[in-house]
């Protein structure tokens, strides 16, 4: 195992875990250099090598004759002056899908006040999320914009947002929020995205309509909500076969699934409700290998109105989501809560909004 790291590092992280997380506080005395043997099982010049790094990082300080005790002097800043804050700002993706068109929404914001931005990517997995929040809070960001990591699971990184609650960094979630957390967030209303999108398959005549939902992320909650909601109103019966669900490590395998579902449900099917635009720009691609032609034997609603549908060969039949206004806004947010503004709105849905596309077919109401 060639990337095994050195002993000692792995003392400095934890202990930084510790701090960054707030279960070691400011001031408090840490475990003595024999305790710390015991625990991590090494030499005391291991153990010696680990304190003096943190201490010149500023995470401790040792006194003499007395311990070693939690500092907070990493977060002073090297060469920051008053004028020149930094707002950080934590995504699942940085590079595709719809998250260019928030980020330069935040900047947009961020330039007019001369803010700085300092970027993090998750990839939407919870232990690089601890890494982001780690390196957002020893460089001691003003405030911070997140995008929730598995948002529909138990987060194992809450003390890190709640020790970020108690130090007063303001900080405001988009796409989605930890239910867990009582914390301000911007989302798509997205219960009202699939159900408009369902809705216009049924207003079309589709009866059997299938959906394409995404389990680990709130909004793939929410918008398995809107597609019930709008089978419930219609009185047409919800079917489990006609549910596809995949996750973040799932995602992979999803055009070899999609083959399979769409094949057993070739003469079932008359329209799917994707999960977003990419998902549904799959389906096309998938149906096009079977086969099957769009929107004339399948009709397919995708979600988010992104660029990715935008320059498909095939317009995508969508619902806008406003990623750029929700970056602006975001930034605009954290911006005025650190310019002491009270009452703030802290919450807010997007009303989601039908564009039509050429994936979708009325279908001929059948006379006895």
């Amino acid at each position: 195992m060639g990337n095994m790291k050195p002993k000692y590092q792995v003392i400095i992280d934890e202990i930084k875990s510790h701090i960054l997380s707030g279960s070691y506080t400011i001031g408090e005395q840490i475990p003595t250099e024999s305790a710390l043997q015991g625990i991590y099982k090494v030499s005391r010049q291991t153990v010696r090598k680990a304190i003096l790094e943190l201490s010149k990082e500023g995470f401790l300080r040792s006194e003499k004759g007395s311990g070693t005790y939690v500092s907070n002097h990493f977060r002073s800043k090297t060469g920051g002056t008053a004028t020149n804050k930094t707002i950080g700002v934590i995504t699942t993706y940085i590079s595709d899908y719809i998250f260019p068109s928030i980020i330069r929404g935040i900047e947009g914001r961020l330039n007019e006040d001369n803010y700085s931005l300092l970027l993090a990517s998750t990839n939407n997995d919870v232990a690089q999320e601890k890494k982001a929040l780690e390196m957002m809070l020893s460089f001691g960001v003003d405030g911070l914009i997140i995008e929730p990591t598995k948002s529909n699971l138990y987060n194992p990184n809450i003390a890190y947002y709640l020790a970020l609650k108690e130090q007063d960094v303001p900080f405001i979630m988009i796409n989605a929020y930890y239910e867990e957390l009582d914390v301000p967030f911007l989302c798509l209303d997205d219960v009202q995205s699939s159900y408009l999108a369902t809705k216009e398959l049924i207003s079309k005549g589709h009866t059997q309509i299938g959906i394409i939902a995404k389990m680990d992320d709130l909004q793939g909650k929410f918008r398995m909500k809107g597609y019930i909601k709008a089978l419930g109103e219609a009185k047409l019966r919800f079917h489990p076969e006609q549910v596809l669900s995949f996750d973040t490590e799932t995602k992979p395998d999803l055009s070899t699934n999609l083959k399979k579902f769409l094949t057993d449900n070739r003469d079932a099917l008359t329209g799917i409700i994707c999960y977003n635009d990419e998902v549904g720009l799959e389906v096309v691609h998938v149906c096009r290998q079977l086969d099957i032609s769009v929107p004339e034997h399948l009709s397919i609603i995708g979600q988010d109105n992104s660029y990715i549908a935008k320059n498909a060969n095939i317009k995508l039949t969508t619902l806008t989501h406003p990623q750029e206004q929700m970056g602006r806004d975001a930034a605009d947010w954290v911006i005025k809560k650190l310019q002491g503004k009270k009452d703030l709105r802290t919450n807010t849905y997007y009303p989601p909004v039908l564009m039509e596309g050429e994936t979708v077919r009325a279908l001929e109401v059948q006379r006895g």
